[in-house]
This record gives C-alpha cells, sequence and structure tokens, in this order.
C-alpha cells in the first residue's frame, strides 16, 4: 500500500515569485536545507522535463545525503513535478500553485509513494520546516 501527504502553505507575495523560489537552484538552496544542521542542500536543479537532479548535503550515520530526482511536469507557473528519491524510497512530489487574491498565493504539495507512516510523518516534518524557511526567501 502506497501513502501520500497533501499539505497546503499560503504566502503573501506573486505567484512568480513563488515560482521563483522552487524552480531556481540558487533559491532553492536557501530553503531546501539540511534539517538536522541547518546548512544548504546543493543542488543542480532545472524545471526541464526530464532533467535529473541531485540534492547532496553532509551524509550522516542514518542516511548518505543525496536525493536524486528526475523533473515530470513543468507548467510555469503553477504545476511542477518530480521524482524524490532517498533511503531506498522513491516518491512524486507535486506542486500547485494558485493565486488566492489579494496578494496571496496557495502553495499545495502532494507526495506519493511511501512505504511506510514513519516515513510519511518525516517528510510531513521536513516539507512543514521548508516551506518555513521558504517564507524568508520570499520577504522583500
Amino acid at each position: 500500500m502506497s501513502l501520500a501527504l497533501s499539505l497546503d502553505f499560503q504566502y503573501a507575495t506573486s505567484i512568480e515569485k513563488l515560482w521563483s523560489a522552487i524552480t531556481d537552484s540558487n533559491k532553492l538552496a536557501k530553503w531546501v536545507v539540511n534539517i538536522h544542521n541547518g546548512q544548504a542542500m546543493e543542488n543542480d536543479f532545472k524545471p526541464v522535463v526530464g532533467h535529473r537532479f541531485q540534492f547532496r548535503t553532509q551524509p550522516s550515520e542514518w542516511w548518505d545525503g543525496i536525493i536524486e530526482g528526475e523533473v515530470l511536469v513543468v507548467e510555469a507557473p503553477n504545476r511542477l513535478s518530480y521524482t524524490w528519491a532517498s533511503g531506498g524510497e522513491k516518491h512524486t512530489v507535486t506542486w500547485t500553485l494558485q493565486e488566492l487574491g489579494e496578494g496571496k498565493v496557495n502553495l499545495h504539495l502532494d507526495q506519493t509513494g511511501f512505504a511506510n507512516v514513519q516515513g510519511l510523518e518525516g517528510a510531513k516534518y521536513g516539507w512543514s520546516k521548508w516551506c518555513g524557511e521558504l517564507e524568508k526567501v520570499l520577504e522583500p
């Protein structure tokens, strides 16, 4: 059985600025950080269908510090999807951006393919923390 994660985050920003924050490699490195030590996760992400990428951080005794992915869908500025593989599991991450009006944008996350509840809970914690960091990247 495959488990799925679904989260929503709202930001006071433009959809273009939020799109840039989730697709620009330099901006991603500012908010997708190692949760244990706060270090940026270097990456070679590009919003190009078929592009293979990695996020890298310092390994630990539990993890090699590498997330591998491949971009599946790019529909700027509304939808982005990619694979997210680490620790023997491969998931699909899909971001959907929607303007709410009055300068607010909803960022919806779907992540599918979890083999167990522990992985799902870990991802929920991780994305919630990262999306808090994302807010700082969007500040004027």
